[in-house]
């Protein structure tokens, strides 16, 4: 009876959402925009949001200016650039594509590019699709090549940049990790597949059937776009400046379009004019690890809950262009929001928005909800000194820290952290029992796993010591030139004045850190982190391992 009574009540919710009128009424307009307030100036770049309900645009206005050099102010008209929001629309070709028997999800990418490396595993176009396949991001590796911030990343280069690449981050299908570089690779298989441009094909495939005037996939930086809001961002000295896109790449962004368009492309996941139901079951089918373990990431769209109903979400960022939509299919609604700003916060405005229409059927009760322990008394530690051989700093291949400490007999995790000793080596936190850290000990080193929910695998770190301030003739043997085979790039450490630094003609010289006398950070945030590949003890290289760059080879040729 519970059962039936809660059914009835979400088939009620649902009814009576759908039969809301298709016009909002004034205090709905007002708190609407008391959530963009902030940007509601004409002074200054803003934003653009759209609220859909089954087939109408209900909400939809612009705030701020799209042009601060000629005052044009945003509207649901604006033309904006929507960076990563653009995959959804990738993966939506290639669902299409694949029904039409041009080519199939589960098969090697070689197959249609057999240009590309073999790297000894195969990558499937389903692994592109989920970000599993672990090739490294076009972007990063172009900075690291040499394109500046400001230079123009194209297809063209990017592809010439994923031809040379010899090896990969990880085995494919081992874990999700977001990589542009993947649906740059889509965009080029969808265009050998059909025999169209990447752009054509989309507008054939989706922005046609659906009524999508003012959209269109652009690769060339020097196309006049009618109607572009400009992009902004604020400098150190919290004033305005340009922002210019400096990616024109194709499949992982390069979509123009506005409110009114975009509104279309949400009425299509719950009311398919392009393609059908089963298009979009597969578009937004989560993806699967090689171990089983299931992962939002669907086919360019993150697939979660909010508020106890199914979404459809994704987000982008470039420049100052800040863009976010989602869909509740089963409600039949939808948010968009397009910012020019550079503002982060534009992405919080979703969740806002949907407090407003959503109403909220989740369960406050979770069964088997690990107890959040308050009391520091259990972290007390019984036996202090049988394991401050545990404290110390711990670093992780790709050049994420811990910290261990004893501090009044209660174990720390980056100082502020506690730790409570569930068994023998194997500690959690405090707040969060769900995160543990297990310890290892042997006679070559000290490691830590940790483990946690939000963690497809678990980071294995491993304590180095600090050394003393090494000599002149210790820190010259790092010195030399470091060649990048892979992006065809070079790399000098120097020594100047007992300090030791990183340098390459395009980059400001950045001075290197040595953690132990393998682990060398550095000041520029796409190589941040290089591991010292040594042979008999003496250094034949390094490895940049950087987040979602990993095992990038450089070879010490001087």
């Amino acid at each position: 009876m519970i059962v039936k009574n809660i059914f009835l009540g979400m088939l009620f919710l649902i009814i009576a959402f759908a039969g809301f009128s298709q016009s909002l009424p004034e205090s709905s307009k007002i708190k609407i925009d008391s959530l963009f307030k902030k940007w509601d100036n004409l002074n200054s770049p803003g934003c653009v949001v759209g609220i859909v309900r089954n087939d109408s645009l209900i909400y939809a206005r612009g705030y701020g200016l799209a042009n601060l050099e000629d005052n044009t102010s945003n509207t649901p008209q604006s033309i904006y650039y929507m960076c990563s929001v653009s995959k959804q629309f990738t993966g939506y070709v290639i669902t299409l594509l694949a029904r039409q028997g041009k080519l199939k999800l589960d098969e090697d990418i070689h197959t249609y590019l057999p240009w590309m490396a073999d790297f000894g595993k195969k990558i499937t176009i389903r692994n592109l699709l989920n970000h599993t396949s672990g090739i490294r991001d076009d972007i990063d590796m172009a900075r690291i090549s040499g394109l500046s911030i400001e230079g123009i990343l194209t297809q063209e280069l990017a592809l010439n940049i994923l031809k040379k690449q010899r090896s990969l981050n990880f085995i494919p299908g081992e874990k999700f990790s977001y990589s542009n570089s993947n649906y740059v690779l889509l965009a080029e298989i969808a265009r050998v597949v059909s025999g169209q441009s990447f752009a054509s094909l989309a507008e054939d495939a989706i922005f046609k059937p659906l009524g999508m005037k003012d959209s269109r996939f652009v690769d060339n930086n020097q196309e006049i776009i009618k109607g572009r809001t400009a992009s902004y961002s604020y400098n150190s000295i919290k004033s305005l400046k340009n922002s210019s896109q400096n990616v024109y790449t194709l499949g992982d962004g390069g979509l123009f379009t506005n409110i009114n368009d975009m509104a279309h492309w949400v009425m299509n996941f719950y009311s398919p004019q392009s393609g059908d139901a089963k298009d979009i079951e597969q578009l937004t089918e989560k993806g699967k690890l090689n171990n089983g373990k299931e992962i939002n990431y669907a086919l360019g769209i993150n697939v979660d809950k909010s508020r106890g109903w199914k979404r459809f979400i994704h987000n982008g960022g470039l420049a100052g262009y800040r863009t976010i939509i989602a869909v509740y299919p089963d409600l039949k609604i939808g948010f968009i929001v397009f910012g020019n700003s550079g503002d982060n916060e534009i992405y919080t405005k979703i969740d806002q928005l949907a407090v407003l229409f959503i109403p909220d059927i989740s369960n406050k009760v979770v069964i088997n909800q690990p107890i959040i322990r308050k009391d520091s008394l259990s972290a007390l530690l019984k036996n202090p000194d049988s394991i401050k051989k545990l404290t110390g700093d711990y670093i992780a291949e790709n050049g994420y820290r811990l910290k261990f400490s004893i501090i009044n007999d209660k174990l720390r995790m980056n100082q502020n952290n506690l730790l409570v000793n569930d068994s023998g080596n194997t500690f959690s936190l405090l707040t969060n029992p769900a995160v543990k850290y297990a310890f290892h000990v042997n006679k070559k080193e000290i490691s830590v796993d940790l483990f946690s929910p939000v963690l497809s695998q678990p980071i294995h770190l491993i304590k180095f010591l600090k050394d003393t301030l090494l000599s002149d003739k210790v820190l010259q043997t790092y010195t030399g030139t470091y060649y990048c085979p892979e992006l065809d790039c070079s790399y000098h450490i120097v020594l100047i004045d007992h300090q030791l630094f990183l340098t390459n003609n395009l980059y400001a010289d950045s001075k290197i850190t040595l953690l132990g006398k393998d682990h060398l950070i550095t000041d520029y945030d796409f190589l941040y982190h290089l591991h010292i590949l040594k042979m008999d003890e003496k250094i034949i290289g390094f490895e940049l391992n950087n987040g979602e760059i990993m095992h990038l080879r450089f070879n010490k040729i001087d």
